[in-house]
């Protein structure tokens, strides 16, 4: 490309050849673009080089101080992309976005912008200067000098490798089908998959993601972050950084780089400096061999995002008041109850925060355990060895415990330990996979414990799920019609009051309308009338009836309660409970 300006530019009398020369001398010695380097020298000025690049690739050319860029196709292409292609998303009109590019030759980059955003692209050229001071201002920072610090403390905390110096689409590395173990070290060592990695890890904090999923495809390879509960893609790597990638990974958590064959779990820990301040991450790695290589999927588990401040978690008051009345119960049992994600750990732990006081010895048995809490002994249950939730909760027992966790209550066994251990004078506290908090109850009856011990042991079940929070900063009210407010769950009278609101989507919720995640709970507390009833083999339905009449508030209640108040969408309710 620079011959060819360089031949366009003396061609139409512009520079000289001296010129010409002189920046060709000074782009080997420095690098950077040849069109930048001609306005860096003073030879051409920026319009003067936009004007003949228009001309060149046949494509109009856009005065970025002039345009007025669309922030809603900013929030289409992230950031990374962004900086990564210098381009940036200037509008759009039905399926097609215009994309304004330093290089509209850059197919990949083209690719990439219509995959994740699933548009046409219309390319326009501008300048890399006008480019650069584009994309800081409308993404809202200029990030290279910060990312480059946390880069340095990231190399510096998890890895002896050597500084990186290229750029991450420079990469030039033979990815092929059988790689032997000198050659995968080598490559995960390289300095542009090192940065890669860096970026990739660091800028997940950034958006708050709760989990990364590096997926390889036969003819792509992609990177997506979990964000809210959803899954936004935020990359396209070269399918040949493939093996490099996942096995810098697997170095960093200690996994074994030559095992393609099983699945692994490990964890990276490292430390970064983040916006003025030391950051520890802790991220739990799974692997898991897919036909086109190996996904890997990294938890993000942030120490400053998790609330141990029950007050916080989004419980209605009557709710709340029922969880921490039967939590601080001497003995018994209490469930939580909900999908995978939705918020049952961190439940607990508000739960033990407010129990751990130095009078009382607290065990836990947690497959992983997510988080270390000062002053509670946690076991970390290891399958491999015999170490499983039902062996813990026996040594439990001999360890003069009052308060016992157990992560999960997946078989007959531990069941059974959990709830003599709730007879005998400790307050047990676990989770269980089940839809609602009275299908529990049907739960441990199938698993093979009897009804008379379920009503004496069990105190309270708790179901919950996470719902998107309504973005603040361009938070709008909208009109829903009387009939899908009604259809949700709210009467008549109530539905001319109810005020709906949505996001409009900005640069801080990612143009996506929610930033942030609430917990709806559905909270049932084991009284004597449902205990008879569980005594006389009652249906999960009985039981919520029966719950309903005392009080109870279901999921689904809960979600109205946070649509009434604003916090989130009739969407978003519809979405995680049913009436």
């Amino acid at each position: 490309m620079s011959a060819k300006l360089g031949e366009t530019l003396l061609k139409d009398n512009l520079i000289t050849p001296q010129q010409l020369k002189e920046a060709l001398d000074y782009q080997r010695m420095n690098g950077g673009r040849l069109a930048s380097t001609l306005v860096k020298l003073g030879i051409l000025s920026d319009e003067e080089v936009t004007a003949v690049l228009s001309r060149q690739y046949g494509v109009p050319s856009v005065n970025l101080d002039l345009f007025e860029v669309d922030p809603a196709a900013v929030a289409l292409v992230p950031q990374e992309t962004a900086e990564r292609y210098c381009v940036l998303p200037l509008s759009r009109v039905g399926a097609t976005l215009t994309l304004a590019m330093v290089d509209p030759t850059n197919v990949f980059a083209i690719d990439d912008v219509k995959f994740m955003t699933g548009l046409s692209v219309e390319p326009v050229v501008v300048s890399e200067a006008a480019m650069l001071t584009a994309i800081g201002k409308y993404y809202g920072t200029t990030r290279e000098i910060e990312l480059a610090r946390v880069m340095e403390d990231l190399v510096a905390e998890s890895t002896t490798y050597s500084d990186y110096g290229e750029d991450i689409d420079q990469l030039d590395l033979e990815a092929e089908e059988e790689i032997d173990l000198e050659n995968l070290e080598k490559m995960a060592e390289d300095a542009p998959v090192v940065k890669l990695v860096n970026v990739i890890l660091v800028d997940a904090l950034r958006r708050s993601a709760s989990d990364i999923h590096i997926e390889p495809y036969e003819k792509e390879f992609r990177v997506r972050f979990r964000i809210d509960g959803v899954l936004y893609n935020i990359m396209n790597p070269p399918l040949k950084m493939r093996d490099a990638l996942t096995s810098r990974m697997k170095i960093m958590a200690r996994l074994d780089i030559a095992e393609k064959r099983l699945p692994q779990d490990g964890r990276i820990k490292i430390r970064v400096r983040l916006d003025n301040r030391s950051r520890e991450l802790d991220f739990r790695v799974s692997t898991l061999p897919t036909i086109f290589g190996e996904k890997m999927v990294l938890r993000l588990l942030d120490k400053e995002n998790l609330r141990l401040d029950m007050t916080k978690l989004g419980f209605e008051p009557e709710s709340l008041e029922k969880f921490s009345r039967n939590i601080v119960k001497p003995y018994g049992m209490v469930l939580v109850t909900g999908p995978t994600g939705s918020g049952k750990t961190s439940t607990l732990y508000s739960a033990l925060q407010t129990l751990n006081t130095p009078e009382t010895n607290i065990m836990t048995a947690e497959d992983p355990v997510e988080f270390n809490l000062p002053g509670v002994n946690q076991v970390q249950m290891k399958e491999s060895i015999g170490l499983n939730f039902a062996a813990a909760l026996r040594s439990f027992l001999r360890q003069d415990p009052n308060i016992i966790l157990v992560g999960e209550i997946r078989d007959f066994e531990t069941a059974e330990i959990g709830v003599k251990a709730a007879l005998t004078g400790h307050m047990v506290l676990s989770t269980l996979h089940t839809n609602d908090a009275p299908s529990t109850i049907s739960r441990l009856m199938n698993m093979g414990i009897e009804p008379f011990l379920v009503a004496t042991s069990v105190n309270l079940i708790q179901a919950q799920r996470l719902v998107r929070c309504t973005c603040k900063e361009c938070k709008v009210e909208v009109k829903t019609p009387l009939e899908a407010i009604i259809d949700v769950g709210f009467s008549a009278s109530e539905a001319g009051e109810v005020r709906t609101f949505k996001g409009a989507g900005c640069n801080a919720c990612n143009g996506t309308g929610y930033r942030g995640r609430v917990g709806l709970y559905e909270v049932m507390e084991v009284t004597d009338d449902l205990r008879e009833l569980i005594l006389v083999g009652a249906s999960g339905l009985e039981l919520r009836r029966k719950a309903i009449e005392e009080g109870m508030l279901t999921l689904r209640m809960s979600g109205l309660e946070k649509i009434r108040q604003g916090l989130t969408t009739v969407e978003e309710v519809v979405r995680e409970t049913v009436k």
